[in-house]
């Protein structure tokens, strides 16, 4: 059972829990997240975030399958455990001041293109007109690079391979994992939604150019 700490209003973290349960139950039904894979969160203040509980099957979450972290990663009032990649979430939260959701899944095309892309360390997206739905950009004459990090169980060197990604400047909006799938975030669902969705479509796109070239 959830005990919110006082700093947390309690109306607050049910539109939170409720965002991420439903957004995890229609990516559920694209069969974006299998086998109980996949996780969600959205910040809730300044040091607390809302997450998916580890485990739980995200086409059937509710209210109850939604937790508290701190930006450490940490439960907080509760005895449940969340996902091992919660330093992820919390990372984007720390580094990232308007990201106030994360979106993370495992679509067969976002696992395909992550291995396939490995090689090269990145998906690199040009002369797309659905980058334009990517916040900040406004042509398709632009590029949008996507990172591609080697997988790891060990959590703190993933986080630092992105600190790193960042700490060099360079721009990231989304990032695949090799052999497991993408991240992404946005300032609220709406906008984490519209990036997630894009750029699953834009991943298909360049797999079928490496099909039919």
């Amino acid at each position: 059972m959830q005990e919110l700490p006082s700093s947390v209003d309690p109306a607050r973290f049910a539109l939170c829990a409720d965002a991420i349960a439903e957004a995890a139950r229609e990516l559920a039904s694209l069969g974006w997240t299998p086998a109980t894979s996949s996780n969600f969160s959205m910040r809730v203040n300044g040091e607390l975030a809302a997450i998916t509980i580890s485990g739980r099957d995200k086409g059937r979450l509710g209210r109850e399958d939604i937790m508290l972290v701190d930006m450490a990663g940490h439960a907080v009032g509760t005895r449940a455990r969340p996902s091992a990649e919660t330093g992820l979430h919390t990372q984007a939260y720390r580094r990232l001041p308007h990201a106030h959701v994360v979106l993370h899944t495992h679509s067969r095309t976002q696992s395909v293109a992550s291995r396939l892309f490995a090689r090269e360390g990145a998906v690199r997206l040009e002369g797309w007109e659905l980058q334009k739905a990517i916040t900040g950009y406004t042509t398709h004459e632009s590029v949008l690079e996507i990172p591609v990090f080697p997988n790891t169980q060990h959590m703190p060197e993933l986080v630092e391979r992105i600190d790193a990604w960042l700490d060099a400047g360079k721009p990231l909006h989304a990032y695949l994992i090799d052999g497991h799938g993408i991240y992404t975030w946005g300032a609220d669902m709406a906008e984490a939604r519209r990036h997630l969705e894009a750029l699953e479509f834009l991943l298909a796109c360049e797999l079928d150019l490496r099909v039919y070239s």
